[in-house]
């Protein structure tokens, strides 16, 4: 099995590939066909590496299998970081097992793009959503947005205490008693981090590493901490995971900062060497679908799609500051966010 070293020279050689051709057009419009599910259903399998929450990766998998009898669904679920570095040794491997690819962080698909790794795919479904849902060429599919933000358990913090800006944990206060994931592990959290510090600057993580904060890896992560009790506050989290945590009992309660709340979006794409072609075309239809949009919508997500309700919970979309990321920015300065984090917090 290749090395890590290997792994990221692999990486390199990708991003230093010259970038794939601007499209002149946008691929047309795909649509479900008889045909399309009879060659799917032949290939009877499809395989998607996402870092979308496990529960809910899980019930989109099932709803896909019980409509399309016949097709095997493989889901590897991870953290976006985790699913990158698995691609890369399978294909510094040539081994090719992902058909469908699910990212909170952007910028791998940015990179994998680039390297010629995904295929252009639009979707009938999606055709209504507007450009900020899709891929300037239209390489991947934004199929869900959330938002990176902190929050705290009712039962250790009253609600007129607890923080109302990313600043306010940097609150002595607070030292000792705050939960943190880790860019390095979630697309979640990298894109996160990469929005915050256009707006506080590393000044503010700096500081923030001095509040004894504990460690851990996936944005889904802080909010079980939290809910179990461990520390009072998430300095940041998925706010979908803290919805689920909410929705199965937790006490906990989202905080929506002053500065803005980084927008995370979920991308989808097609492996260009998909061993399932048909079955990973037919994938993407169903996951922006209206049948795979509400399962996502129910999970906590946010949609691009029209007319799409949120859950009950849920702060409106128009009320929060949104703090927005270009995911080609973001994939510039992956790297040296991983490393000065990592330095930040050892």
């Amino acid at each position: 099995m290749p090395s890590r070293r290997q792994l990221l020279a692999a990486a390199t050689a990708w991003a230093a590939l010259p970038a794939a051709p601007r499209s002149q057009t946008l691929p047309a419009l795909a649509k479900v066909t008889p045909e399309l599910i009879a060659a799917a259903v032949k290939e009877g399998k499809v395989t998607q590496y996402t870092s979308n929450d496990l529960s809910l990766a899980t019930a989109l998998a099932k709803a896909f299998e019980a409509k399309y009898p016949g097709i095997t669904f493989q889901l590897e679920r991870s953290g976006a970081e985790r699913n990158y570095q698995r691609i890369s040794q399978e294909y510094a491997s040539n081994v090719r097992v992902a058909d469908v690819v699910t990212s909170s962080d952007l910028s791998y698909l940015v990179s994998w793009k680039k390297s010629g790794m995904i295929v252009p795919y639009q979707t009938e479904e999606a055709a209504g959503w507007g450009a900020a849902a899709r891929e300037a060429d239209g390489f991947f599919t934004k199929e869900i947005f959330s938002l990176m933000i902190p929050g705290y358990n009712t039962r250790l913090v009253k609600e007129e205490d607890a923080p109302k800006a990313w600043t306010d944990l940097l609150d002595p206060k607070w030292k000792g008693k705050m939960v943190k994931a880790h860019p390095g592990y979630s697309g979640n959290i990298m894109t996160g981090t990469f929005a915050l510090v256009q707006v506080l600057g590393w000044g503010f993580y700096e500081k923030l590493a001095k509040q004894g904060v504990m460690q851990v890896q996936s944005a889904t992560d802080p909010p079980y901490r939290c809910a179990q009790g461990e520390r009072a506050v998430m300095a940041d989290a998925s706010e979908n995971a803290i919805f689920r945590a909410i929705k199965n009992g937790g006490p906990l309660a989202p905080i929506y900062p002053v500065e803005g709340s980084p927008v995370v979006p979920v991308g989808c794409a097609i492996m260009a060497a998909a061993p399932h072609p048909n079955a990973a075309r037919l994938l993407v239809h169903f996951i922006l679908s209206p049948e795979g949009q509400k399962i996502l919508v129910d999970y906590g997500g946010r949609s691009f799609a029209p007319g799409m309700a949120l859950p009950p919970g849920l702060k409106a979309t128009e009320q929060v500051k949104l703090l927005h990321s270009d995911p080609v920015d973001v994939a510039t300065q992956t790297e040296a966010i991983r490393k000065r984090y990592a330095q930040l917090f050892v």
